[in-house]
């Protein structure tokens, strides 16, 4: 790329980096001022106990779960049916085929009360880089969404609630049509629901307290943001900023747990790096919940992505936050 292309590149990411930051800061002022104070009635040692419970499974009995790793990739679907079931609901699964190998996404509906045909979609993949355990890439997000599918089982919620677990998202499937989440994207356009939005967890799990631990896509991101790796973020396009606000606002309503948001263009690194990429091919609004993956967590596709290294505490804040939020967003109480 020119040098002049290079630069006209970073004044435009700039400028569209501020004007979205400057309006969240505005927004997030706002919500401070009308927040009622945290739900503390949860019990959190459960939520960190189960987490834990789920992620220990995923990453250290099962291990690595690449896309050839059929023994695994089945060892781990089941672990999830066999959560999802224990929960109360209904499991169905969505089969498909990649070269001559079936693979399936896994989902369960809770039901709204008053507008059933309108649906927010959470999600998670189950895959691994083949090689890695994969405890915050990605048995976190799934561990939260298992969690998430727990605390909601019956709470009454206006809007319908769809818990989805993604197959094939890691390479070398990413950014193809055979993702898991493409495929399911692709599927909801033929069901006459109407999707609110879907939310991604996407690496839930690592924190520190260690100064400058946290590094960006893009250097004047450390004059905005916090250069401690102890808060998790909120990523969106554009198009997706009302649904991240609404997020946002339901959960710092949930938790103290400190959330930072980005929204912007694509082409900024790491922001379409998960599941919620497909959703916004098929013009769906999303946002990806993370604690900033290879900008934070050293052991990134790595080996070393281990049970121990993740915060179970802070995973379980993580948990409460969504939890208020996704009642805010789908009418509960």
């Amino acid at each position: 790329m020119k040098s002049e292309n290079c630069i006209i590149f970073l004044l435009i990411t700039s400028v569209i980096f501020f004007y979205n930051k400057i309006s969240d800061d505005v927004f997030a002022g706002e919500n401070f001022n009308n927040r009622t104070g945290v739900d503390n009635s949860f019990h959190m040692k459960t939520i960190a106990d189960n987490l834990k419970k789920t992620v220990n499974f995923l990453a250290e009995e099962i291990g690595s779960r690449g896309h050839l790793e059929s023994e695994a990739l089945k060892k781990t679907a089941d672990y999830i049916k066999s959560e999802l079931t224990a929960y109360g609901y209904a499991v169905s699964t969505q089969p498909y085929i990649y070269k001559g190998r079936t693979y399936e996404n896994i989902f369960v509906e809770k039901q709204g009360h008053k507008m059933s045909d309108r649906v927010i979609v959470v999600g998670a993949h189950y895959d691994t880089v083949a090689g890695t355990p994969g405890a915050d890439d990605n048995a976190s997000g799934i561990a939260g969404i298992l969690e998430l599918a727990r605390l909601l089982a019956d709470e009454p919620l206006d809007m319908s609630v769809q818990f989805v677990t993604f197959v094939l998202e890691e390479p070398p499937l990413f950014r193809s049509r055979f993702m898991g989440s493409y495929v399911y994207a692709r599927s909801l356009k033929g069901t006459g629901k109407t999707v609110e939005g879907m939310i991604c967890l996407e690496m839930i799990g690592y924190f520190t307290d260690e100064p400058g631990s946290q590094v960006f896509p893009l250097p004047f991101f450390r004059w905005i943001y916090p250069t401690t790796g102890n808060f998790i973020t909120l990523v969106s396009n554009l198009k997706s900023k009302g649904f991240l606000k609404r997020i946002k606002s339901g959960f710092e309503r949930g938790t103290n747990l400190p959330v930072e948001t980005l929204s912007t263009v694509s082409f900024v690194p790491g922001v379409d790096f998960s599941d919620h990429r497909s959703f916004w091919k098929f013009g769906y609004n999303a946002v990806m919940v993370t604690d900033t993956a290879f900008y934070r967590n050293p052991n990134y596709h790595e080996k070393g992505d281990v049970p121990a290294m993740l915060d179970y505490k802070r995973m379980g804040d993580v948990v409460k936050g969504l939890k208020l939020a996704i009642e805010e967003l789908a009418g509960g109480k």
